[in-house]
């Protein structure tokens, strides 16, 4: 676990080490959300990174006949 201190302008830095094992980039966009009396940040990622994330998910829709 990594200690941040929060700045006078209410501003932190994410560790190195953090932001090698998420792949963080400058300017990169995370989404911030309080949940249970914490602070959890969520890094946005493009769709296209997201294909293939849940392997295994079956991807078939069934279509009604005459639809396309």
């Amino acid at each position: 676990m990594e200690t941040v201190t929060v700045s006078p302008k209410f501003q932190v830095v994410i560790p190195k080490k953090v932001r090698e094992q998420l792949g963080l980039q400058p300017g990169q966009r995370i989404k911030t959300i309080v949940y249970e009396n914490r602070i959890e940040l969520i890094p946005i990622r493009p769709m296209k990174e997201m294909r293939g994330f849940l392997p295994g998910i079956d991807s078939a829709v069934g279509r009604e006949e005459g639809r396309l």
